[in-house]
């Protein structure tokens, strides 16, 4: 089979810049094709230049001090660069603050069933909902 080399697939249309869509999948090594309607993931569809620092966040491991040298620039500034590509990436603030307030949320439950203010049945109903809220 053809083993060519593959270029990144754009994510927006050159014209109106919407997104695509992925409609046709080939594997180069036994010529199986898919068709149908793909879309890309979060980080998949993620423009620059936001993708390269969220690449460089990434290959450093998540170690500010370098992307810092990495990039010439203070952390405050690294920091609010990186929450930018956050927000672009479809991560926005309150679904971080609702992941954060995730534990105190469950153990709130927890302690209203223990002191038998909720029954079993209600505890494991808000338990599901927590979950659910927090599944994309």
């Amino acid at each position: 089979m053809d083993h060519h080399t593959s270029s990144p697939a754009p994510t927006h249309c050159p014209v109106c810049h919407a997104n695509l869509v992925i409609s046709r999948l080939h594997c180069p090594s036994c010529g199986t094709e898919v068709t149908g309607s793909f879309s890309l993931a979060r980080l998949a569809s993620l423009q620059e230049p936001y993708a390269s620092l969220i690449e460089l966040f990434l290959r450093v491991r998540g170690n500010m001090k370098e992307m810092e040298r990495e990039l010439g620039l203070s952390y405050p500034t690294v920091r609010a660069r990186l929450e930018e590509a956050l927000v672009a990436a479809g991560f926005s603030r309150d679904d971080r603050q609702a992941d954060e307030d995730l534990p105190a949320r469950r153990a709130q439950i927890l302690d209203e069933l223990e002191r038998g203010e909720i029954s079993a049945l209600e505890a494991a109903a808000r338990l599901r909902e927590l979950k659910t809220r927090r599944t994309p």
